[in-house]
């Protein structure tokens, strides 16, 4: 998501796509959304492939929304999508979160998903959207927290996955840990008001075990994790295949339950 000191751990493989085209304003910014009103300026940024932004865009109309990417390549997933549903009033900008191209004030609200966990200096990357909304403005933020991931049952190769994808992302310069984190980096950016929260996504029906779990079973072979793992030599192949095994056997059982822990805040500028 940023070109300083991190590198981008999942990349944009179709396996690591399909679960972000999952994303909707409803599932993963509902923190937000009693926030919005017709007429807002709206900054999404890390906008990816632009399933929230558009969304978001909908929300705020007739304003105006801008998304943000940090390679004009990123960039083109969310303006393809944006062109597939038709909307309007949205603007595709490349820019990188720690030092944003607009003015001070510039906004109504930023916004920013999944976004700080993989960023080289998540402190000064929310002073930027800080400085970049306007005084009473909104700065929302929602991040994963890994280590606090629950599953059943507790098969060993998802312990292996968890232990190897925490230190691939901090090997990338990432913070797979963020959601617990975004309070403290909020407060060290300047904010004083400020509401955090958290929420889940919770996988359990045998459809979702099935989605879930087969997108992470090739997302360990195929995405940049996957190459990241291999090249720095914290797996092997043989260890990627066991791990994507494990990701299918959990998604076969019929006890199969997974949670995912999400924090959240919503800042006053």
């Amino acid at each position: 998501m940023t070109a300083e000191h991190a590198v981008y751990t999942h990349g944009h493989h179709e396996s690591v796509l399909r679960s972000h085209r999952w994303r909707t304003a409803e599932n993963s910014a509902a923190h937000l959304l009693p926030h919005l009103r017709p007429g807002m300026s709206l900054l999404d940024v890390g906008c990816g492939p632009g399933t929230i932004t558009v969304d978001l865009a909908g929300r705020v109309a007739p304003g105006t929304t801008t998304a943000v990417e940090v390679t004009a390549e990123a960039l083109a997933l969310g303006r393809a999508e944006a062109g597939r549903r038709g909307a309007s009033g949205v603007e595709f900008v490349v820019s990188d979160v720690h030092a944003l191209d607009f003015p001070d004030d510039t906004f109504d609200v930023v916004h920013a998903h999944q976004v700080l966990q993989h960023v080289g200096d998540p402190v000064r990357a929310l002073r930027e959207m800080r400085r970049v909304c306007r005084p009473g403005g909104i700065v929302a933020v929602r991040d994963s927290d890994y280590a606090a991931f629950a599953w059943f049952p507790r098969l060993p190769e998802l312990d292996e996955w968890m232990d190897l994808y925490r230190r691939v992302a901090r090997a990338c310069g990432g913070e797979p840990d963020a959601g617990r984190r975004l309070l403290s980096w909020a407060r060290a950016a300047g904010f004083t008001d400020i509401t955090a929260t958290s929420s889940t996504w919770c996988f359990a029906t045998p459809e979702d075990r099935a989605w879930w779990g087969g997108m992470w079973a090739e997302r360990v072979l195929r995405s940049d994790m996957a190459r990241h793992a291999l090249s720095s030599g914290a797996a092997t192949e043989d260890d990627l295949r066991r791990l994507s095994e494990g990701w299918l056997r959990w998604a076969g059982d019929e006890d199969g339950w997974l949670s995912l822990l999400h924090g959240e805040l919503v800042c006053r500028v």
